[in-house]
């Protein structure tokens, strides 16, 4: 986001392989919400409410709750199912047309009728939108969106792209009321009007409430009678302090390694328990290639020998993340470990001083690691200062670092400013694609001067094209492998995800997965 900058939420199709069908939907969920309300405290914040314009994880956590896609990612999949769609399917052999036919009787909160022409209308509006921040980046390959009936959506691609499902699975395909939203501006009223599980009360700088949306028609299973999401801006001591105090029912986003460490420690006699689950966040440090000391490949690796995860996760980061040695994490198709088997896991001085030396890089190597304090997590100024010290213990490195507000940060970096720097990034959809195309396909996101041309012409169309996901784990590896010998990046850490919560709510292990899709309707509390 971007949320995706969040560098921090993002396979595709069942059935895709043997038929290019997403699959028919599966039974209706019946429960309306007769549980107790949840309170739950983020340090994020939601930055947008129209999804034309929302690209960050606490808006999207907003999306996937009030507002429908025609597909969605169950609890603990990566594969999108049909939701506001009955069923959705490539009509055709190359990935270029996609058609969905919409469940019967679909209403939004507000009652008005939800039909193909609605679909139509929010992604015509989000992409001539084209919100700076807003998720159109995502649909370069949409030519466009045909509606032959009320209930049939027709998707025409420019060219073969086997991951659409995913795309608008994930909260870029919300779909908005054509009679309350603009179709040219963004809504700036702070309301919202979907057709998901929720509605929205109300929303405003301190907290956000939403209600049980009666006219839902999906999969969902709602165990709880709305939930009230308060903001704390980034405020960690007090998001722990209302915790404790009961105040808050779970705590999401927010808490350092080190409050979480502590409650685990405490085991329980504090009346609060911390629920792990997995995630596919990462953590890279990135290489302006063009940079006269960090454009040394020499230089790159002999970051890359030195380097020891294993100490950042322990010291840093107490055990909340793990050690990443390949582009694509663990847990999402067509992962290897590239950089594990090229570089190994424990630091080599002398290896490190062998590519000095073959670069013909004589004395200490002055190089500035560059960091912002907040986006990428409250550790991330500690991380950068322990891997400069990691360099600088070598004795071949004289390293420093310099942090700067996340604005400027930016600034400087499209403007080629810095040689190291980090970037997070949680996916818009788990798919390998996601971790490959917005780094090192054409006008990558990192601004770092890097390019391929086996890549950019070869491996990441072939890639997208291919219908049966499971078939591209070749090419991606052979897509890592090339990143690893040229170093434009360094993978750092995958993270953990954490939440706590008081001992009396339950369902919290299915609200965080590799989708990134937080499940209001899966809370309940006792």
């Amino acid at each position: 986001m971007n949320m995706r900058n969040q560098w921090p939420v993002l396979p595709v199709v069942a059935g895709l392989a043997s038929g290019l069908l997403t699959g028919c939907g599966t039974e209706t969920g019946e429960s309306r919400g007769t549980g107790t309300s949840v309170v739950m405290g983020m340090s994020d914040d939601v930055l947008a409410t129209d999804p034309a314009s929302g690209y960050d994880p606490g808006s999207w956590l907003l999306f996937n709750n009030v507002f429908q896609s025609l597909l969605s990612f169950p609890k603990g999949a990566t594969e999108p199912q049909p939701e506001a769609a009955e069923q959705c399917t490539f009509s055709d052999t190359e990935a270029k047309v996609y058609t969905c036919t919409l469940r019967n009787g679909l209403k939004f909160s507000n009652g008005d009728a939800l039909t193909s022409k609605d679909v139509k209308f929010s992604f015509d509006r989000m992409l001539k939108i084209n919100a700076p921040d807003g998720p159109a980046v995502m649909f370069p390959t949409l030519d466009k969106v045909e509606t032959p009936d009320d209930e049939t959506v027709v998707f025409r691609l420019n060219t073969p792209d086997a991951t659409f499902p995913s795309k608008i699975a994930s909260g870029a395909g919300s779909i908005v009321d054509e009679e309350q939203y603009d179709a040219k501006g963004l809504r700036k009223d702070g309301d919202a009007v979907g057709s998901g599980p929720y509605k929205l009360d109300s929303f405003d700088d301190d907290e956000a409430v939403f209600s049980v949306n009666e006219n839902y028609k999906g999969t969902a299973d709602v165990q709880n009678s709305g939930v009230t999401l308060k903001f704390f801006h980034g405020d960690q001591d007090a998001l722990k302090k209302d915790l404790r105090a009961g105040e808050v029912d779970i705590a999401y986003r927010g808490l350092t390694a080190g409050d979480i460490a502590d409650i685990e420690k405490s085991g329980g006699d504090s009346g609060l328990e911390v629920v792990e689950g997995s995630s596919a966040e990462i953590q890279h440090l990135v290489f302006n290639m063009d940079d006269p000391v960090a454009g040394k490949l020499g230089v790159r690796k002999a970051i890359a020998y030195l380097i020891d995860r294993d100490a950042l996760i322990k010291d840093v980061y107490q055990g909340t993340a793990s050690p990443l040695y390949s582009i694509i994490p663990a847990g999402i198709g067509g992962h290897n470990t590239a950089f594990f088997d090229t570089y190994g896991a424990r630091p080599s001085r002398a290896k490190a001083a062998a590519a000095l030396r073959d670069d013909d890089i004589t004395g200490k190597v002055k190089l500035t690691l560059w960091s912002t304090p907040s986006r990428y997590g409250p550790a991330t100024d500690q991380e950068l200062k322990a891997i400069a010290q990691q360099l600088n213990d070598s004795g071949l490195f004289d390293a420093d670092v310099q942090s700067v507000a996340f604005d400027q940060y930016e600034k400087d970096i499209a403007d080629g400013k810095y040689g190291v720097y980090v970037k997070g990034w949680i996916p818009d959809y788990p798919d390998a694609d996601n971790f490959t195309s917005p780094f090192f396909g054409k006008g990558n996101v990192l601004s770092n001067n890097y390019s391929n041309r086996s890549i950019t012409g070869s491996l990441i169309p072939r890639t997208a094209a291919e219908s049966d996901r499971s078939a591209t784990d070749d090419e991606f590896g052979r897509l890592q492998d090339i990143v690893a010998r040229e170093l434009p990046v360094l993978p750092v850490w995958q993270a953990k995800q954490y939440a706590v919560v008081r001992d009396n709510v339950y369902g919290l292990e299915y609200c965080l997965d590799a989708s990134t899709v937080f499940r209001f309707w899966e809370l309940s509390k006792g």
